[in-house]
């Protein structure tokens, strides 16, 4: 399997890597990793799979017995996928989001979620709000493919002057801003009945387990939750630290790995995340939120779908 050797933002701008109860796959859609042989759901991001179009795609993951996936607007006949910005898609009219959910739905294949990954966290309120109806933008999209749940980070800002002595993610007013833009977005969802998860990374705005509660409690909107990568936050917490802190707020989970002390992530199985933990937490806590690999594509998800089933295997579950 090959290692990406990019950081994670390069990744994602480059669509070949990433980054809740079950609530928009029903039983009749769950496909083979959500039946009889494990409690746990096994789903798939498609952001790695950008050479392919989205019926190719689903052709591709039902063949390999995936029946969940996190769709990622980054397929070759439906290039909409930004990270850490926005994008147009005026062009994404009611039949033709029908159109790309019907690809995999006839396919047997659940559509989870829809990653979105705007800028949250910007200093500008203009270029905020921009974000922010770019993710409204998002959410009718969602409607029109019978999606409602969205992943997003908080978002990264970097500024070209000399760096502050405290760095811009954790400045005390920006705290207080970005729980603000958190409550506007829960406003958003509750008028879309949308439901939008959370990505912690140890780099970030939500930096750790911890923060990330404490953000969500500031939020406090039912609207509002948490994607769990462990990977992410393998640098600064341990696997029951990350449950205790986020288990009430977690509703789906990130598949992927990391070296420790390693900005790169890795597909799953080739860095420090202890699998068979991870696995064997999330039957006993998470039971209901799919298990997402990312950081996979055409090359290497065979892979790392075989090492996640291996480790759910083995735990018994």
């Amino acid at each position: 399997m090959s290692h990406y050797k990019m950081t994670r933002r390069d990744l994602m701008r480059a669509g070949v890597a990433t980054a809740v109860p079950l609530m928009t796959c029903s039983p009749a859609l769950a496909g083979p990793d959500a039946g009889a042989n494990s409690q746990l759901t096994i789903g798939m991001a498609t952001l790695g799979f950008h050479e392919l179009t989205n019926q190719q795609l689903a052709t591709t993951l039902a063949a390999a017995g995936v029946g969940t996936i996190q769709l990622f607007l980054a397929q070759a006949d439906s290039r909409f996928w930004k990270y850490n910005g926005r994008s147009d898609v005026s062009s994404l009219t009611p039949q033709r989001c029908r159109d790309i959910a019907k690809a995999y739905r006839s396919a047997g294949i659940a559509i989870h979620s829809i990653g979105v990954y705007t800028n949250l966290i910007h200093p500008d309120e203009e270029e905020r709000k921009a974000n922010l109806a770019y993710f409204e933008a998002m959410m009718k999209v969602g409607n029109a493919m019978d999606v409602h749940t969205f992943i997003t980070e908080a978002g990264h800002y970097h500024s070209d002057a000399p760096a502050p002595s405290v760095a811009y993610h954790f400045q005390e007013k920006v705290w207080y801003q970005m729980v603000e833009t958190g409550k506007q977005l829960a406003k958003l969802a509750e008028k879309h009945q949308a439901t939008v998860l959370f990505e912690p990374f140890f780099r970030g705005f939500l930096a750790s387990a911890k923060r990330t509660r404490l953000f969500l409690q500031a939020v406090d909107s039912p609207r509002i939750r948490a994607l769990l990568d462990p990977a992410n936050l393998l640098e600064v917490n341990d696997l029951p630290e990350m449950f205790d802190q986020l288990g009430p707020w977690i509703d789906c989970l990130h598949a992927k790995d990391r070296k420790l002390h390693v900005d790169r992530g890795v597909a799953a199985g080739k860095g420090d995340v202890d699998y068979s933990q991870f696995v064997k937490l999330t039957a006993q806590r998470t039971p209901k939120a799919p298990l997402i690999l990312e950081y996979v594509g055409s090359a290497d998800y065979k892979q790392a779908l075989a090492h996640l089933r291996g480790v759910i295997r083995q735990a018994g579950l």
